[in-house]
């Protein structure tokens, strides 16, 4: 799994009969520091995320999961809203971004 945070929501008013009734969601993918990392994905949403909470999401083959036994098109899905980070070097809580421990 990665983080990410949700950054927008995208309206299709075609897709695929299978994608209907499934949110998708824009979502940058973030660093374990909270920078960004690469350029923002489209993301289905099994958790009823909503813009600015930081997020799991799953990707290739294991993004479909979630939606089995029938075959959903994804490359990513969302699976998780994030509560808090611990680590040595940073902490995170409260969907604010993560930053350095202060001394």
């Amino acid at each position: 799994m990665k983080l990410g945070q949700v950054i927008g929501n995208i309206w299709a008013t075609k897709k695929l009969p299978r994608l209907n009734g499934q949110r998708l969601l824009l979502v940058q993918p973030l660093r374990f520091t909270g920078t960004p990392d690469g350029t923002p994905m489209v993301a289905l949403d099994t958790v009823d995320a909503g813009v600015g909470d930081v997020v799991m999401y799953a990707t290739s083959a294991e993004a479909a999961v979630p939606f089995k036994p029938g075959l959903t098109p994804t490359d990513a899905t969302v699976v998780g809203i994030v509560e808090s980070i611990d680590n040595v070097a940073w902490t995170w809580s409260s969907n604010a971004r993560l930053t350095p421990e202060s001394g």
